[in-house]
């Protein structure tokens, strides 16, 4: 029996570019789980990045004519077109939640925790401590580790996506680091003073 090669995502785009649903399925499920993960990154809220991730599936299809990919790539157009998503979603989650806290509490009711609810959880607590010292960052740099640091993608194809020289991507996370080491320095520093 043999095995059949995987079309490549440039392959997929030219079918999708065209409306073809089987591969726009297809290269969904090749990166969906990485959007995800990109999405929650930048979230901090696993539900907050499944709704990003419909999100940016929904931009893809909607712009599948007159978008390219960079070297026939296109996990870094989706990932950065997750980041666009996720900045839209900000802004219309500062709306609802001043209009939430409007609202008097709710009694809590009785929910039948699924099992991954405790990681999932320790997770968002632990992007809610990292996300504020990331949002400090300049635009670019968080840019930068967003897709290079938290989502693999490699230095060339982030400074393709960006629009930057790969020297510019690798300064950028560079800076980032150094920040966040700084950051988390003097965080520690206030903490051991209260």
């Amino acid at each position: 029996m043999t095995s059949q090669m995987q079309p490549s995502d440039q392959d997929l785009w030219s079918a999708i570019a065209v409306g073809d649903e089987i591969a726009f399925g297809r290269l969904f499920d090749r990166y969906a789980r990485a959007v995800y993960n990109h999405a929650f990154r930048l979230t901090g809220s696993w539900t907050l990045a499944e709704d990003v991730t419909q999100s940016t599936f929904l931009v893809a299809w909607r712009r599948r004519g007159e978008a390219s990919l960079a070297d026939g790539l296109a996990l870094p157009w989706l990932l950065v077109v997750a980041t666009n998503v996720t900045r839209t979603e900000w802004r219309s989650a500062r709306r609802w939640l001043a209009a939430l806290r409007r609202l008097p509490p709710e009694r809590e009711a009785d929910v039948d925790p699924a099992g991954d609810v405790a990681a999932r959880l320790d997770d968002e607590r632990r992007m809610a401590r990292i996300l504020p010292v990331v949002r400090r960052l300049p635009r670019a740099e968080r840019e930068a580790v967003a897709l290079c640091l938290w989502s693999g993608v490699p230095y060339g194809e982030a400074a393709k996506v960006l629009g930057v020289s790969e020297g510019a991507v690798r300064s950028r996370v560079s800076r980032a680091r150094a920040r966040l080491a700084r950051t988390a320095s003097d965080d520690d520093k206030q903490e051991e003073e209260r």
